[in-house]
């Protein structure tokens, strides 16, 4: 395990990664610094959590949606292997007969 600092929104927090996740780590942390402070100068009159808050549920939403964009996609490759495989079939059993 390894020992970072990153800084979201101004503040230091120490996290322990394995080696080899410190970049992907580090750029996770850039990325919801970078949301957080779009979403602060977006919402300069509210409190500091709101503004976390309502981010981390943007950010959410950015999950959910690649994550049903890849289910979709899944879906799809799965249907044309289906459909692949069922013309390979009716080729074998045209080619044995």
């Amino acid at each position: 395990m390894k020992s970072i600092k990153v800084s979201i929104l101004g503040k230091q927090y120490p996290l322990k990664v394995e080696d080899h996740e410190e970049e992907t780590m580090v750029r996770i942390c850039k990325y919801v610094d970078e949301r957080f402070q779009t979403y602060r100068n977006q919402l300069v009159k509210q409190p500091e959590a709101t503004v976390m808050v309502l981010a981390a549920l943007s950010i959410a939403e950015e999950l959910f949606e690649a994550r049903q964009t890849n289910s979709d996609n899944s879906k799809n490759e799965e249907v044309l292997m289906q459909r692949v495989n069922a013309s390979l079939e009716r080729l074998i059993e045209d080619i044995r007969n």
